[in-house]
């Protein structure tokens, strides 16, 4: 698992992969995600919106930019945590991910970025 804290906002990432699929005679590797959300600010926030770095060895960076995650733009009252699953396809055994998050402070109303750690994506046979 890796963890970010950034302005009071915890990032927590776990993944699995989830094994080999082909789509139109192509080989791609199902990496799923876990992300934790909490909330260590005084203030309550808003997701708004997500960047995405997908780094997959075999092809170039994708970025990926969209609004709230999964279909929802969660909001966090203080000590509260959220949690959601996504996943990646690659075309190759290993890549990795990175980004931020867009959020809303509801006490000064001005939106700031939550980072998001880089986390790898490769399968168990890789690393040994």
């Amino acid at each position: 698992m890796v963890q970010q804290i950034t302005k009071g906002i915890k990032i927590s990432v776990k993944t699995k992969f989830e094994g080999v699929r082909y789509t139109n005679y192509c080989m791609q590797y199902a990496f799923s995600y876990e992300i934790s959300i909490e909330n260590y600010s005084k203030d309550a926030v808003q997701l708004i919106g997500r960047s995405w770095r997908i780094f997959d060895s075999l092809k170039n960076t994708e970025v990926i930019n969209g609004e709230g995650v999964v279909g929802k733009k969660p909001i966090l009252a203080p000590k509260q945590k959220h949690i959601y699953n996504s996943f990646c396809l690659l075309s190759s055994p290993m890549g990795a991910m990175s980004g931020f998050f867009r959020m809303i402070n509801f006490t000064s109303t001005k939106e700031f970025k939550v980072y998001i750690p880089t986390f790898q994506l490769m399968i168990p046979a890789i690393l040994n």
